[in-house]
């Protein structure tokens, strides 16, 4: 194969048997310590001698933890690690500093910056274990809780208020985004900016009011997305929940809780939206007096008598399963 095909170095890593950690120092004897204590560990072990190095060697394989060295000629680790949290791609990796400056302004700064923790120099190699241990279960069970949403339809992303950069995305995020929007990271979709903005300016007074922030939705045809503010993720980030939703899905859950025919679960569905039978026999392609007969017998299946109590029942249950949707 060759080196154009070649799949991206994160895809070729063994992540199922391994944690894959980054190791950036330019000094030899550090890298060397530090490797064999990691690798009779039974991690995959990466190395970067720079902060060039390091950039592209976490872009390409995409490391579980990185052990970054604070001072380093050229780009010091401060830089990198400012760059790496600038990225969606490598933002949410977490950073160990390793560092000989033990003055309180530089361990603060390294947190500052995005580190999750720091061990001091001379390296002792079973302190970085437990230590990378202690990030890896904590990295490893937000990842899981990602792909967990993603799994149930629920698309997550992270976005810093302050200049509006989307920080990381869940695989299904990225695909709605891209579709909806037409946007891709780090760039949020104004739309999306604008509406999480206004709900961040008033979360105080609607946490006193305990009333939950309004969603932003977005259709496209039959479908629509809906941007739910679920929490703060830190000083400035705030995670949305997104999930699509469709007229397809609303209707099988009508039919399914209503023990209604797919055609009867269609014009409850339409009454809902407001419409008459005329209209409705126009969108479903038959006549009103079908329409007619077809809402009869929903009537009798929903135990009511008008189409008002009909569209109530229904909208009710409708809240219950699909929070999300507006008629």
């Amino acid at each position: 194969m060759s080196p154009m095909n070649s799949p991206p170095l994160a895809q070729t890593l063994d992540r199922a048997n391994s944690d894959v950690v980054l190791i950036v120092d330019d000094v030899p004897d550090n890298l060397s310590v530090l490797h064999d204590a990691l690798d009779e560990s039974g991690y995959t072990v990466l190395v970067a001698t720079s902060g060039e190095a390091a950039l592209q060697r976490a872009a390409q394989a995409l490391p579980d933890i990185i052990l970054l060295d604070a001072m380093m000629p050229g780009m010091d680790g401060f830089e990198v690690a400012r760059r790496l949290k600038a990225s969606p791609a490598t933002a949410p990796i977490p950073i160990v500093f390793m560092t000989g400056l033990t003055e309180t302004e530089y361990l603060v700064a390294a947190l500052d910056v995005g580190g999750v923790d720091y061990v001091t120099k001379p390296i002792k190699p079973k302190e970085v274990l437990a230590r990378m241990a202690v990030h890896l279960q904590g990295a490893r069970e937000k990842r899981q809780a990602r792909n967990a949403l993603d799994a149930f339809g629920y698309a997550t992303i992270t976005v810093r208020v302050s200049d509006g950069k989307l920080m990381w995305q869940t695989p299904l995020a990225r695909e709605l985004l891209q579709r909806y929007y037409g946007t891709a990271a780090p760039q949020t979709p104004e739309a999306v900016l604008s509406w999480l903005r206004r709900q961040v300016a008033s979360a105080e007074q609607l946490a006193a009011q305990q009333t939950e922030p309004p969603h932003l939705s977005i259709e496209q045809g039959a479908k629509r997305l809906t941007c739910r503010l679920h929490q703060q993720t830190g000083d400035d980030d705030w995670l949305i929940i997104m999930r699509e939703e469709s007229d397809e899905t609303v209707i099988q859950a009508m039919s399914l809780s209503f023990k209604l025919t797919a055609r009867e679960a269609e014009v409850l569905y339409w009454v809902v939206k407001g419409k008459i039978n005329r209209d409705i026999g126009d969108i479903l392609g038959t006549s009103p007096m079908t329409v007619k007969k077809h809402l009869e017998r929903v009537f009798a299946k929903l135990g009511v008598e008008t189409r008002t109590a009909a569209a109530g029942m229904a909208m009710n249950r409708i809240r219950q399963l699909h929070p999300q949707f507006e008629n």
